[in-house]
């Protein structure tokens, strides 16, 4: 009798991931599907010079990803990005440069659906990519899972508010400046997220007033980006957001977000809380880390705080978070229907350390009865 070989019979029950890449650098194309080729689960089906070429050959068979750059000939990435999400809602990671231009595009096709950003310097891709590959597959993967449902919802808008009309490795050697005082008359809220949080914070932010308790907030984005993020949301706003700076206040109507690059840390000075923001180690790959954020506020702010876990892939948070509930803080997380990835938020309800799970546009009611 002949035996099937598990492997084999695995490949052909999953399909593997279709990928599309459009890049107008024919380097930075070969060097991406060389990558993913690699990964027995990914398959390139083709690639284009610039969106025009893209749509052609995507019209015979559409990808489940696309790699997009967002300078290039005859349509820029931004308009191909929103002419796919009003028509095809389709998970799109952005190869952007570092460069400030760059960056500035990359925070506007996140806010147009983009799932992911996976950076690039303007010289030395080839090898950038190579070292980076990982990343690069990781962030394919991450998108692939994503809830096309919420892609769509995200790109047409529905129900968005009109703009303004492993933790140890980095808290271990750091002893706890203080311990978390029984009550305090301002409240601390902490908010972690990861693929789709830079739509769902927007959701979030611009649904609360100008009094409302001071927030932290960890995304996972890559260094300099975060700042044109912050600035992006303060814009729409009507409560202050801006990029968290060492030493910075945490006050009611102002929300502070984790720099890309560094970890931030919750501080008690006397009644007050400040945030620290330093260097260390990648934690649960990441930095900044959730985790780090949360473990820091659970020992600092315990029960005056409250802990929210929205969408992303992973676990990162989820340990955090389940500190913060043991601590007495009240916690929240995203429901599986309203998350782009349903990751972090399952996780943290898997560990137990869950109060409350809610749909996107409730997370900031969960603020306001907080404060």
């Amino acid at each position: 009798m002949m035996r099937t070989d598990p492997k084999k019979a695995a490949d052909q029950v999953m399909p593997k991931i279709a990928v599309m890449i459009v890049d107008d650098s024919a380097v930075v194309r070969r060097v991406i599907r060389e990558i993913l080729e690699r990964e027995p689960d990914i398959e390139v089906i083709g690639a284009a010079a610039d969106p025009l070429f893209a749509l052609g050959r995507m019209a015979t068979r559409w990808p489940d990803v696309i790699t997009l750059d967002v300078e290039m000939p005859r349509m820029d990435g931004i308009t191909f990005l929103r002419k796919i999400m009003a028509e095809h809602p389709t998970p799109v990671v952005i190869c952007s440069s570092l460069a400030e231009k760059g960056a500035e595009t990359s925070i506007e096709a996140l806010a147009a659906g983009a799932v992911g950003i996976v950076t690039k310097p303007k010289t030395g891709v080839n090898q950038f990519f190579i070292d980076s590959s990982s990343d690069l597959v990781t962030a394919v993967r991450a998108a692939a899972r994503s809830n096309l449902r919420n892609l769509r919802t995200f790109a047409k808008g529905a129900d968005l508010p009109a703009p303004k009309l492993g933790a140890d490795a980095v808290l271990a050697a750091r002893a706890a400046a203080s311990t978390a005082m029984s009550r305090t008359t301002e409240g601390i809220v902490a908010i972690g997220t990861s693929t789709g949080g830079t739509q769902a914070l927007e959701v979030v932010l611009t649904m609360l007033p100008v009094v409302c308790p001071g927030i932290v907030i960890v995304q996972h984005m890559p260094e300099k980006f975060t700042a044109l993020f912050a600035e992006r949301l303060n814009g729409l706003c009507r409560l202050e957001v801006r990029e968290a700076h060492d030493g910075d206040r945490v006050v009611p109507g102002r929300a502070l977000i984790a720099p890309g690059g560094r970890h931030m840390i919750l501080r008690r000075s006397g009644a007050q809380y400040i945030v620290e923001v330093i260097d260390g180690p990648l934690v649960n790959r990441h930095k900044p880390s959730v985790d780090v954020l949360f473990r820091s506020v659970a020992q600092v702010a315990g029960r005056n705080a409250l802990g929210i876990i929205m969408t992303g892939m992973g676990d990162d948070g989820a340990h955090g978070l389940h500190e913060m509930h043991a601590a007495g803080a009240r916690t929240v997380a995203q429901d599986e229907a309203t998350c782009v990835v349903y990751g972090m938020p399952k996780e943290a309800v898997k560990l137990g350390g869950v109060d409350k799970v809610v749909p996107l546009d409730l997370v900031a009611r969960e603020i306001l009865a907080f404060c």
